[in-house]
């Protein structure tokens, strides 16, 4: 296969497990490449994400390492067998190769959770919110530009508004519901969305007010991205260059215990939604 310029997040995630097994069995690279019939340049660049790889070889490799994790194996074959032909690819040249990847990794998902203090979850934004928080940028992005990232955002959305969505949980603060990114129009806009949302049965919605006692956990904001298998889940944590994405398997338990602990202190969905509901009359 041809050697890759440029990896998506997905294709390097695949060869990065691939690695984990290979290591797993106690194999150096040049050890693995002779049984599998290759060298150690081209064991490199599949676990690297460079040089894509076969489902047949992926299954040769787990054979090799001794993995016996049924379901793990046949996540990664799927993942072999992708082809790099999502919505997301017409954005590709026009907007950072985070903005993409994130979009291919929510495709692929299976569950989604949110934590935000500050704003509300991308996947809820209105066009409006959401060409707000872009436009306060400095350097000021040209309108183009600024066009490009609302409507990649906004396309983001299929993975809970179209047929078969995940199942997404969003834990939101106070603050983040209550600050204006825009007018006073824009901001009962956003919260009515959110209300309207939350009414689906996929999709559940709490809210931490800035009342509640003992709540410690305002700097634990997360996204969580499940994966076919447990193994395969990716954490987000924003980065000054763009995302973070975390697929340590401790630093992904860290992760789930930060959420249902979150997720605990915060309101049940019914409140939750009478709350917003307050909000939505003050404005």
């Amino acid at each position: 296969m041809p050697r890759r310029q440029q990896p998506t997040a997905r294709q390097e995630r695949l060869g990065a497990e691939l690695r984990k097994l290979r290591e797993a069995a106690g194999f150096k690279g040049r050890e693995a490449a002779a049984l599998l019939g290759t060298d150690s340049a081209q064991m490199s660049q599949i676990e690297s994400g460079t040089a894509g790889v076969s489902k047949e070889r992926v299954r040769q490799m787990a054979a090799h390492y001794s993995c016996t994790d049924k379901e793990l194996i046949d996540a990664l074959v799927a993942m072999a067998g992708e082809k790099a032909c999502g919505w997301w690819e017409e954005y590709r040249g026009l907007l950072p190769t985070s903005f993409l990847d994130l979009a291919e990794l929510e495709y692929h998902s299976t569950y989604r959770l949110d934590v935000e203090f500050l704003h509300i979850p991308g996947l809820f934004q209105t066009a409006d919110y959401a060409r707000a928080v872009f436009g306060y940028r400095v350097p000021e992005l040209p309108e183009a530009d600024l066009d490009l990232r609302v409507r990649h955002r906004t396309q983001r959305r299929v993975i809970i508004e179209e047929p078969g969505p995940v199942s997404y949980e969003a834990v939101i603060h106070e603050a983040a519901l209550r600050i204006r990114v825009g007018d006073r129009a824009a901001s009962r806009s956003q919260l009515t969305r959110i209300l309207d949302l939350s009414e689906a049965e996929h999709i559940s919605v709490r809210v931490i007010p800035f009342d509640l006692d003992g709540f410690a956990g305002a700097t634990n904001g997360m996204t969580y991205i499940g994966g076919p298998v447990p193994k395969l889940d990716t954490a987000l944590r924003d980065a000054p260059q763009g995302a973070a994405f975390i697929d340590s398997e401790a630093q992904l338990t860290t992760f789930r215990t930060l959420f249902r602990k979150v997720e605990a202190a915060s309101l049940a969905p019914e409140r939750s939604r009478d709350f917003i509901h307050r909000l939505t009359k003050e404005l």
